[in-house]
């Protein structure tokens, strides 16, 4: 991933949160024949392992299923995402030197993953990440509010993954490049979209300009 350093992101509980926020992630393998690519919600544990792991389960009809062994993969999470027009910056009235971009808030997740065919573990799983995405709820579901004969034939169809996390790479796009005018400017155009990840984007931005209340958005 192409990562200038003012677009590092070197706070490990931050590029965490996104993960914990953003739990559907790309995951992507390599073999002999080709790339591979699923689609999977992981759940965050950063207390496994020298850099933590992720957890996550599959239905056993996916041919990821039948990887034996350990391999190298990647798991990519989006957070916010956000065309950014050039009539918010104030430097285009002054010179109109200013163009297009996009602000964006990404984790890479280098690890080793292994396949586990283990009844428990995978409802162990099922639970741990229910109840996280559960929680914003007031009233949550829980794994056990299904009936077990029903439960117990679903997991009979899944299978777990555990990556064992060996390298974290985060990138936060969010207008650290402009002057400090230009990004309360960027703030304040994507506070006033109704799509929720403008707004989450307009915090962000915000953020940087210490200056400036949160609030405000």
């Amino acid at each position: 991933m192409y990562l200038p350093d003012h677009f590092k992101e070197l706070d490990r509980n931050k590029a965490f949160e996104l993960v914990r926020n953003n739990p559907l992630a790309t995951l992507l393998l390599s073999s002999t024949h080709e790339l591979n690519a699923n689609h999977i919600p992981f759940y965050l544990d950063p207390a496994s392992g020298a850099h933590g792991m992720l957890l996550g389960h599959i239905p056993r009809a996916n041919p990821l299923s039948k990887t034996t062994g350990t391999c190298e993969t990647l798991a990519i999470f989006h957070g916010p995402n956000s065309y950014i027009t050039p009539n918010w910056y104030p430097t285009k009235r002054e010179t109109g030197k200013v163009v297009p971009t996009w602000n964006y808030q990404v984790v890479h997740i280098h690890g080793t993953l292994r396949i586990v065919d283990d009844s428990n573990w995978v409802m162990d799983q099922l639970e741990a990440l229910t109840n996280h995405n559960e929680s914003k709820f007031p009233e949550p579901w829980r794994v056990t509010d299904a009936p077990q004969e029903f439960t117990t034939k679903m997991i009979k169809m899944l299978v777990g993954i555990k990556i064992l996390i060996t390298k974290v790479i985060a990138k936060s796009k969010i207008s650290q490049n402009q002057p400090e005018d230009n990004r309360i400017g960027v703030a304040e155009g994507l506070s006033t979209s109704s799509s929720t990840a403008d707004k989450e984007m307009a915090k962000a931005v915000r953020a940087t300009t210490p200056n400036t209340p949160i609030d405000k958005v």
